[in-house]
């Protein structure tokens, strides 16, 4: 594998734990800013709506500058934003300025999300085999591991931004380090493809499949409302998997504690348990597309972590509810990375468009996910909201069948070694 690949990987890998670092010690500290800032819990959950609307309103415009920019350049940006703004959440005097600081860091995260994740599809293209899962549970790691050091600050006595300073700092000049090995020049439009360009040969095992010339040519208006169905389709899925993730977030330790009568610590283990297992099982998950495809890892996926909360709603027993959670992390692991790799490979007219547009329906469930639960709890007990995730889930396991990949046993394969047109009988594992 050429070394330009190799520090392409490495780099990717880079920024997904650059953002899951940041964002991980911005939510160990934000009980530290809400009482710096004497904010009632209502209050600071308007405020803490900012950062997903920014998100969404970036995803909308991600593909543009994706397409004139190419990926390169707003990962760079993003990582250096989102690593320096979280100083400014610790240095906000007033609600204002807190929603404001957080909306500008929703769309630097917004941006560096989109671009880092075409980066990945490219890198992934150049493998030839399933890399996007593992770039995710770098982000879950990170996030993680900033969690834990930002409790370590808390727990010496440091101030919000203090503490942001101290690791933003850092996480800056890791973002701009790793720039250097990032693939740069023309961004692929959904093509399964070899990535010549970016790491040079036309008759090695990089080179793109070649059409065959006297392949009868499809319509393209008929081409682009099948891309733009395959994209929406896609997109749904995602927003049922980031609702149902933005739900077990914002109330697995609330279940555990007002409705099981659990601990407070017991209850704060509901989303440790629900992050590990996602993490454990991103690490798993390009292993398990690479061997039975995206569209078969998504629905086993989905019936998965449904039997998970669905099992441990129905149990009144504590343990049985934490374990629920896990499993309904470990179902929920996989879904949103392969999704974002089927979409990095629908052709279409700007580059970047598809994932941009997935991952924006995406966040609009991330967005409207905790509100929605929330809304349905009032109406009839928190216990029957949770089971609108387990609905979602089962949809997801019944839509996975749609996606289309390069690792879905139906789907377009990349080119085999040669480069001209030869295919595998399937993608190689992660460990060939």
């Amino acid at each position: 594998m050429p070394a330009t690949l190799r520090r392409a990987r490495v780099a990717v890998l880079a920024y997904f734990v650059v953002l899951g670092l940041a964002d991980g010690v911005w939510l160990a500290r934000i009980p530290a800013v809400k009482q710096h800032l004497g904010l009632s819990d209502g209050l600071l959950g308007v405020a803490l709506l900012a950062a997903p609307a920014g998100l969404v309103l970036v995803a909308a415009l991600a593909d543009r500058v994706i397409d004139r920019f190419g990926s390169a350049t707003p990962t760079v940006a993003g990582g250096v934003a989102v690593s320096l703004l979280p100083v400014a959440l610790g240095l906000a005097g007033n609600l204002a300025a807190l929603m404001s600081a957080l909306l500008a860091y929703g769309l630097a995260g917004g941006l560096m999300d989109v671009a880092m994740n075409s980066q990945a599809v490219r890198v992934e293209r150049a493998y030839r085999r399933p890399l996007i899962t593992s770039f995710h549970a770098c982000f879950s790691l990170g996030g993680l591991a900033g969690a834990l050091l930002g409790g370590v600050f808390a727990w010496a006595g440091v101030g919000p931004a203090p503490t942001f300073a101290a690791v933003g700092v850092p996480l800056a000049a890791l973002a701009l380090l790793a720039s250097r090995g990032l693939l740069r020049g023309r961004e692929e439009r959904g093509q399964v493809s070899g990535e010549v360009a970016a790491a040079g040969g036309d008759d090695g095992p990089l080179a793109a499949q070649q059409p065959d010339p006297g392949a009868p040519r499809p319509d393209p208006a008929a081409r682009g409302r099948g891309a733009s169905l395959q994209i929406a389709t896609l997109g749904l899925l995602a927003l049922c998997c980031l609702l149902s993730e933005g739900a077990a977030g914002s109330w697995s330790a609330v279940y555990l504690r007002d409705n099981l009568g659990t601990s407070a610590g017991f209850a704060a283990m509901g989303y440790a348990a629900f992050s590990v297992a996602m993490a454990a099982g991103r690490l798993q998950g390009d292993r398990l597309a690479a061997r039975f495809g995206s569209a078969r890892l998504v629905s086993a996926s989905g019936l998965v972590a449904a039997a998970g909360l669905g099992g441990g709603l129905l149990s009144a027993s504590p343990a049985a509810g934490l374990a629920g959670f896990a499993v309904f992390g470990a179902g929920l692991s996989s879904t949103f990375p392969q999704l974002l790799s089927a979409a990095g490979n629908v052709e279409t007219s700007r580059a970047g468009t598809g994932i941009a547009r997935v991952a924006g329906t995406g966040y609009l469930g991330l967005l409207g996910g905790p509100v929605l639960i929330g809304g349905g709890a009032s109406l009839a007990g928190l216990r029957l909201a949770l089971g609108i995730p387990v609905v979602l889930m089962l949809c997801v396991a019944a839509g996975g069948r749609r996606i289309t990949s390069p690792w879905s046993a139906a789907g377009p394969r990349p080119p085999g070694p040669a480069g001209r047109g030869r295919t595998r009988s399937r993608p190689r594992g992660p460990g060939s």
